[in-house]
């Protein structure tokens, strides 16, 4: 009876009912976060695992059994459970106000730093508290101190401390991000590190170290913001004598095909006075700065001579009578089995042009003006996917042909870029319609290659084909064909 009156006995019943109890709420809990994937699983396992128990503990040494909480173990366990409460709450904070923040918002863009030092500040008070509470230290007299400590401190490095603060308070603003792009003047690059003291930009040829308290005072400019944005504008200069509209006609031409250029955008070019010519387009990043310079500036080398413009006043001979005879002699003819008079009809009507790697030949849907025989390099066709993706169709290398279809007036079968610099002898379709014209046999042989062209890119087109995966149907879409052309000579690949 005198048990029952006991204060320890209803101590002993509760921790002996509560703790399997709040064992089991707190394992079902972490199941169900771990299942939803949740920031908080981590916590609730502390909570269950180490927290309880100890706490448990605790209760049942100076609840239960009477031991005086001054004892050194009771004081060292409550040390212990005061940390491990120190270590929930901050992680507990960390994962619900911080990590689980939407993208724009404020507590997602505060700076590590400010975190660090909450998390300082919290465990300081902590251990204060454990230290008056639990080990009865006065600690109103270290407060003091270090307050007049940090007073005088401050007053002999306010320069150096100001300089910190707004830094701080520059990145509290947070006008960049990690990966972003900075302009500052005398660096430009990509933001890889932000710490207390300073930002680490990649400049590509090297790392510059900016001091916070530097771009706190000073103005730059933020390349990446907003995103999407970031536009290139290249100057190039052509002869007086070039009309300005060709002139920019083919710079926006040739920027549209730059890899690099954002998607939906135009590029633009207009002339600028002394025949200088502006072009500018958008890039996805700043990223793509250096490589759409050197491949736009190198593209417009070969398509200004292409298109017999004069790009910093130069002319272009390579297409030179002789150069043009080789051609058509070990390309054409045996392509279309010219015999030397016709070589001979189209000396005056062919010309040697040139395209830079990965340069466009022929656009996809378009109705080419002649055909294109390919005298050196090789060319890959493409064809462009029902959802938007390009697949690889096959490749001609030299003494293969492009622009079959310019006979019929129809829109290419499949897009066309150079691998590598490509050598090409062009000749319209009005000087060819005349040959293929008094051949039946050849004109049927180009019938039934378009033909098959058409099957084949359709069915890269839609991934499927009887028989064969996806990827077998389109590698095998062009091949060589073989068939009977002037006089059983054998056709050359083709588009």
């Amino acid at each position: 009876m005198n048990a029952w009156h006991a204060p320890w006995f209803y101590w002993a019943i509760g921790i002996a009912v509560g703790f399997p109890l709040a064992l089991i709420v707190l394992t079902e809990l972490g199941h169900n976060l771990a299942r939803r994937n949740s920031r908080m699983t981590r916590q609730v396992s502390l909570l269950r695992n180490y927290l309880l128990p100890l706490g448990a503990l605790l209760l049942l040494l100076v609840k239960a059994s009477q031991i005086p909480a001054g004892d050194v173990p009771v004081r060292m366990l409550t040390t212990l459970f005061g940390f491990l409460v120190l270590l929930v709450v901050v992680s507990g904070l960390n994962a619900t106000v911080f990590e689980g923040a939407p993208a724009d918002s404020w507590r997602k863009r505060l700076p590590g730093i400010f975190l660090d030092v909450a998390r300082f500040a919290v465990i300081g008070t902590g251990v204060a508290l454990m230290l008056s509470w639990v080990w009865g230290v006065r600690v109103g007299g270290l407060f003091t101190a270090l307050g007049v400590t940090s007073v005088v401190i401050g007053l002999m490095l306010q320069n150096s401390v100001g300089q910190i603060v707004s830094g701080l308070f520059m990145l509290f603003e947070q006008p960049f991000r990690i990966n972003d792009w900075l302009d500052t003047g005398t660096a430009k690059g990509r933001v890889v590190e932000v710490n207390w003291r300073a930002v680490h930009i990649d400049t590509g040829s090297g790392m510059r170290i900016m001091p916070n308290s530097m771009l706190a005072t000073t103005s730059f400019t933020n390349l990446s913001r907003p995103p999407g944005t970031h536009k290139l504008s290249l100057t190039t200069t052509f002869s007086a004598a070039d009309p300005p509209d060709r002139v920019c006609a083919l710079l926006t031409r040739t920027a549209s095909g730059l890899p690099q250029l954002a998607t939906g955008v135009v590029p633009r070019s207009v002339p600028v006075g002394g025949a200088e010519y502006r072009t500018s387009f958008a890039l996805n990043s700043p990223a793509d700065d250096g490589g759409a310079r050197s491949t736009f500036l190198r593209w417009i080398w070969y398509a200004a001579r292409r298109e017999g413009l004069h790009l910093d006043g130069a002319d272009d001979d390579y297409s030179t009578a002789e150069r043009v005879e080789s051609a058509l002699r070990t390309v054409v003819a045996p392509a279309l089995r010219l015999s030397m008079d016709e070589q001979r009809l189209l000396h005056s009507r062919a010309r040697l042009v040139r395209y830079g790697a990965d340069e466009i030949v022929e656009y996809a849907g378009q109705v080419p003006a002649g055909m294109t025989f390919l005298v050196a390099g090789s060319v890959q066709l493409t064809a462009t996917a029902d959802d938007g993706s390009v697949t690889v169709i096959g490749t001609l290398a030299e003494g293969s042909f492009l622009g079959l279809t310019a006979l019929t007036r129809q829109p290419n079968l499949a897009g066309a870029h150079a691998l590598g610099e490509v050598t090409a002898l062009e000749i319209d379709r009005e000087h060819l319609e005349p040959l293929v014209m008094r051949e039946p046999v050849l004109l049927q042989n180009f019938g039934r290659i378009i033909e098959e062209r058409r099957n084949k890119v359709r069915q890269a087109r839609c991934g499927e084909r009887a028989g064969e995966t996806p990827v077998k149907a389109a590698l095998s879409v062009v091949h060589t064909e073989r068939g009977p052309a002037r006089h059983g000579a054998p056709m050359q690949r083709s588009q």
